[in-house]
């Protein structure tokens, strides 16, 4: 071997091992996976970062690295298969397809140009996975074929922990209807595996949280939640994700410290980069709102208000939106006097459901102080509201709120017997509705308000199952512990109601002591 090929050979190894420290460097940052490529060693290390953060849903930042790749080996086929990957959002239901279809002629003008490009048969399989998730048609039906089309790619790459995790994701995102449990525990059972032989994968433990996040399966997401903050500690979606098993089992200190994690890394993210905050931020901040709620600390959940409202005031170039987290701010605080009710807002671009939220609160602050007129007028406006017919889910909750505006005007008039059959009827749609995680999307749940009805017209017995009932929706929901304390009381349950007022004095140690609820808790356990 002559001089020149050993100078060579020094070079290639010195080149190597830069290229392994950088892939572990930053797998530590983000998580662990192997995902062999014939991509050139430099544009592997960047698309790695890429694909680690595709598992997170930083799907900005994975778009910039999977850029990065192909601007340092224009011919690496998996680059544009990633960059187009960031244009879809299963759990989400979204999908750019254009802007994915953009992505992957930057690659060859069709797929037949595409897949000859990529220089393995692993590869071109999942090149042409695309050709279906992005295809024509609609959108729901490609989603089930490209469920099925990662079946069959996973089944055929066995070892490929990421066609397996992938295949998980797009098996939930087939569950267009909303949660539905056969769906979920499908995807659960794939990335179980995943989990159990990578456990530093972030998909794995990412995919299993979603699976997992409701009052019944929570308890199986704890261990990848606990992990899974610990894996991806600059991703702000990584941070707030085992917030979603905290929620569904009630446990606000350690959701609130997801969060609070969460909206310190976007907003550092957004900092850095000079930019606006990220959805990821804003996110974080509307649950943070409400897990301070839970804590009954209603100045700190007000602050946190603000905070959003400024960030909603930049990114609407100084248009000021009504957004839900202040309905569910008024409904906890029940302070009907705030300046929220009174504000005026844009409400030009709302949704149907934000819209008949929107309403409702306006005619709940309007009964709670005396204007029975005034409520009236906001049920004629959410009973003449139009819900898109491809929104049934978005219908059914306008309908249930519907429902409970008119109860309360009912019971208002005193017409008590008409007031609980429309809450029967309220409930009724709610429970058939599918299981949600974080804050409730019904702003004011059915089963606590029927509760907080029966209570005033002298049933607190009947009000304690429906309190009961609600707290199997959401556990440890304040102002339903609060109802059932109260409706044990009145019931003469006094180990119930004891039992329920310390329940809520262990969550509101950190509560704003001046709260006349607080002092209520205080008195009481």
């Amino acid at each position: 071997m002559n001089n020149l090929e050993i100078f060579r050979k020094i070079l290639f190894v010195a080149a190597l091992s830069l290229t392994t420290s950088l892939v572990f460097a930053q797998q530590a940052e983000y998580g662990k996976t192997t995902f062999p490529t014939s991509g050139s060693p430099e544009g592997q290390v960047a698309f790695l970062k890429g694909l680690l953060m595709l598992h997170s849903f930083q799907y900005d930042d994975a778009r910039e690295a999977f850029q990065e790749a192909e601007q340092i080996d224009p011919g690496f086929a998996m680059a544009y298969w990633g960059e187009a990957m960031t244009h879809n959002h299963p759990i989400w239901m979204r999908q750019d397809r254009e802007a994915a279809r953009a992505a992957l002629k930057k690659l060859g003008p069709t797929p037949k140009s595409r897949i000859a490009k990529a220089p393995t048969e692993r590869e071109k399989d999942y090149l042409r996975t695309l050709d279906i998730l992005f295809g024509e048609g609609d959108k729901k039906q490609r989603d089930i074929n490209y469920a099925a089309v990662m079946a069959e790619l996973s089944a055929k790459y066995p070892g490929d922990l990421d066609a397996a995790a992938f295949h998980a994701l797009a098996i939930l995102g087939t569950s267009h209807e909303g949660r539905d449990f056969a769906t979920y525990m499908k995807a659960a059972a794939i990335v179980e595996q995943v989990f159990d032989k990578n456990p530093q994968h972030p998909g794995a433990a990412h995919y299993l949280i979603h699976s997992y996040d409701d009052p019944i399966h929570a308890p199986l997401g704890l261990r990848p939640a606990r992990v899974y903050a610990t894996l991806a500690p600059t991703a702000s979606h990584a941070l707030h994700m085992p917030s979603h098993i905290f929620f569904a089992l009630g446990m606000w200190a350690e959701a609130a410290r997801s969060n609070e994690d969460a909206y310190a890394a976007a907003k550092s993210r957004s900092d850095r980069k000079n930019i606006l905050l990220s959805g990821h931020g804003t996110h974080a901040l509307k649950w943070l709102s409400y897990i301070y709620l839970q804590q009954g600390r209603y100045a700190e959940a007000q602050k946190q208000l603000g905070i959003l409202d400024e960030h909603f005031k930049q990114s609407n170039k100084g248009q000021y939106r009504w957004h839900r987290t202040r309905a569910a701010y008024l409904i906890d605080t029940e302070d009907w006097e705030s300046e929220i009710i009174t504000e005026t807002f844009d409400t030009s671009s709302l949704t149907a459901i934000d819209m008949a939220d929107y309403l409702f609160v306006k005619g709940l602050a309007a009964f709670k102080t005396g204007n029975l007129g005034t409520a009236k007028q906001e049920f004629e406006k959410i009973k003449a509201l139009a819900v898109p017919s491809e929104s049934p889910l978005a219908a059914k909750r306008a309908d249930v709120l519907r429902h409970e505006l008119e109860a309360l005007i009912r019971l208002r008039e005193g017409k008590e017997d008409a007031a609980i059959d429309l809450m029967k009827r309220a409930v009724s749609i709610e429970d058939a509705l599918p299981l949600e995680f974080g804050p409730p999307r019904i702003i004011k749940p059915s089963h606590e308000l029927f509760g907080e009805i029966l209570l005033e017209v002298g049933q607190p017995v009947e009000a304690m199952e429906q309190f009961r009932l609600a707290l199997s929706k959401a556990p440890r929901r304040a102002r339903s512990l609060l109802g059932l304390a109260r409706a044990a009381a009145a019931a003469k349950k006094d180990k119930i109601a004891r039992q329920t007022y310390l329940e809520l004095y262990a969550m509101w140690r950190t509560a704003d002591k001046e709260l006349s609820v607080y002092k209520e808790v205080m008195q009481m356990r």
